[in-house]
């Protein structure tokens, strides 16, 4: 089969590599039929996440068909259409009978395209199928259903729940790309007074504003201070971090009011400066997390009743096999203003 191979930072290719096999009575091979490409994949050909060893194919989000499961496998059988998630669970470690999926220690947690291979690929083996896979309705396209993989509960449960929003909150969400946006989207389910958005690019505060920003700011024109004036110099009820750089975290630590909330979502690479000499005071809780994937179930719900706008963050179609083009134009975002890229393999 083709698979997207890591060969070491900033090497990468579409390569033929041997199709994957069950190894444990509790996997399931998934037929790939759509798949998109995450910031942390990005991450890795930089660098960022040396745990993933060359050789490794990327990727931890798809869509597709059971072809083969193990024996113990009871949820799914093969010709069943289904979203990989993210993250896999054993389901039987402590972190995961308390439902903290993504600190597995059974050999789950966020394993694809990290510890081994991963879903940018024809085929690909995923552990723990019963717990791994959700069954997809008819109603859901692909290319909708894939955003739930990853980006949508990472952003529901690690942004919006971690940040503790609640109704009339001003929710701050520094980065307004996939994640950011999708915290926006999650983020209006629960009624907040005020969303601001802030980011660099102009079309990505375009798209916070159509998944229900109702402010944006470019992070050049002194975001603080628009904070400040939009609460009577209180501050934000929750900041939400979600780039993955020094900057924009410290951003989240000067925008945040007193007795608020920080929930840092972006993959750091890189130090950054935590301001305990201003922060001491302010009863602020500042919160990290690799998403568990719990809510999967519920989002699936709304996405099937049209209740969760998946529809605006998907920019760039591509075939499985134009998986480089596919990556130039992920990595080229600000240039072309890509948000969300699908490659299926219906398309030629």
């Amino acid at each position: 089969m083709k698979a997207q191979v890591f060969h070491g930072p900033g090497q990468v290719s579409w390569d033929e590599v041997p199709d994957p096999g069950i190894k444990d009575a509790a996997d399931a091979i998934v037929r790939v039929d759509a798949v998109t490409i995450c910031g942390t994949d990005l991450h890795i050909l930089k660098g960022d996440v040396p745990e993933v060893a060359p050789g490794t194919v990327l990727g931890h989000e798809a869509v597709g068909e059971i072809v083969e499961v193990g024996g113990d496998v009871r949820s799914v059988r093969p010709g069943d259409r289904v979203l990989v998630s993210c993250i896999c669970a054993c389901g039987r470690c402590r972190y995961c009978r308390e439902s903290r999926y993504g600190q597995c220690l059974g050999g789950g947690g966020w394993v694809l395209g990290h510890l081994i291979d991963g879903t940018q690929a024809d085929y690909v083996r995923v552990p723990f199928a019963d717990l791994s896979v959700h069954p997809l309705p008819a109603a859901l396209a692909d290319e909708d259903a894939v955003l739930l993989a990853d980006i949508f509960p990472t952003a529901y449960e690690v942004g919006v729940l971690n940040g503790r929003v609640r109704p009339g909150d001003t929710v701050v969400v520094v980065g307004a790309g996939p994640i950011g946006l999708a915290v926006i989207a999650t983020a209006g389910l629960f009624g907040p007074g005020r969303i601001i958005a802030v980011d660099q690019d102009p079309s990505r505060l375009e798209a916070a504003r159509g998944l229900g920003a109702d402010a944006v700011v470019r992070a050049s024109e002194d975001p603080a201070r628009l904070v400040a004036n939009l609460t009577e110099g209180h501050g934000a009820d929750v900041a939400v971090e979600a780039v993955g750089v020094p900057e924009t975290f410290e951003l989240c630590t000067r925008v945040v009011r007193p007795g608020g909330h920080i929930a840092n979502i972006g993959v750091h690479g890189k130090p950054a400066l935590l301001h305990l000499e201003d922060l001491w005071i302010k009863d602020v809780t500042i919160t990290t997390g690799l998403v568990d994937t719990v809510s999967t179930p519920m989002l699936l719900r709304m996405a099937t009743a049209d209740r969760l706008p998946t529809g605006p963050l998907v920019t760039h179609r591509f075939g499985l096999d134009r998986m480089a083009e596919a990556y130039g134009v992920f990595s080229g975002a600000a240039d072309n203003g890509a948000l969300k890229v699908v490659l299926e393999r219906a398309i030629t």
